[in-house]
């Protein structure tokens, strides 16, 4: 039997980084800053910014002062540039892969900690909870960096007029849900490489030698038994006797 508990705290460490990660690459799914769109007709965007996500858009109106005014971006919508679609599209496949990464993480630590009879299988969850995280950073990162990209060229977007939103923006800033997004990205693949460094996992499968002080082999001592000691406290001495 394996007893890995003091090999394996920087994975441990790696499991709760990825699990903060994967929750803040899902808030940066959610989040509407992706690009702050700043328009210069504020006759509709009192605020004079609107902001534009993967899922909607939002601004501020003089109808109603205190309330976000929201429309729903469509995959399918036809006007959209082709990095929002494939942001929609990857960030729920990040969400998914780093859900599958944190079960992986917390089964592989738990193996860890717990010890195992067979190193082939420490071997498969840790490399596949490593495999898992780098797809979710990477997954994350593809479109935030290209969103990014869009917005530092000043890309427009030709929104239809229900969208009250005036083309093209006089200018635009980066959002802070691609910042948000940007740190989880690079925290999930951190996470992966710890789990892809755990060095047990590359070790040779094969049984260790007699020199391996995991595996053995141990000395069995045993005590004696109660009734033992009675009798042995019972039993003459012959080197008293022979004097």
């Amino acid at each position: 039997m394996l007893y890995l508990t003091h090999t394996a705290h920087w994975q441990f460490l790696g499991l709760i980084v990825g699990f903060l990660a994967w929750i803040l690459t899902m808030t940066t799914a959610g989040l509407n800053e992706w690009r702050l769109w700043r328009v210069g007709n504020a006759t509709i965007i009192s605020s004079g910014e609107a902001w534009v996500g993967i899922w909607r858009t939002c601004f501020y109106s003089h109808v109603l002062p205190d309330m976000e005014n929201c429309r729903s971006i469509s995959i399918s919508d036809s006007f959209l540039p082709v990095e929002i679609p494939v942001a929609q599209v990857l960030m729920m496949l990040a969400a998914i892969f780093g859900l599958a990464a944190n079960i992986c993480a917390a089964v592989a630590v738990r193996m860890a900690y717990f010890s195992v009879e067979d190193r082939r299988s420490i071997r498969l969850v840790f490399l596949l909870a490593g495999a898992l995280y780098l797809l979710t950073g990477t997954s994350s990162l593809v479109p935030l960096a290209w969103n990014m990209n869009s917005v530092l060229k000043n890309s427009t977007i030709d929104f239809p007029p229900e969208f009250q939103i005036p083309a093209p923006p006089v200018s635009q800033r980066v959002g802070s849900a691609i910042g948000v997004g940007l740190c989880a990205s690079v925290a999930t693949l951190l996470s992966g490489l710890l789990f892809l460094c755990y060095r047990y996992a590359w070790r040779a499968v094969s049984t260790a030698g007699p020199g391996d002080q995991l595996n053995g082999p141990w000395t069995v001592t045993t005590l004696p038994r109660k009734s033992e000691l009675v009798n042995r406290a019972g039993m003459d001495n012959a080197a008293f006797h022979s004097e």
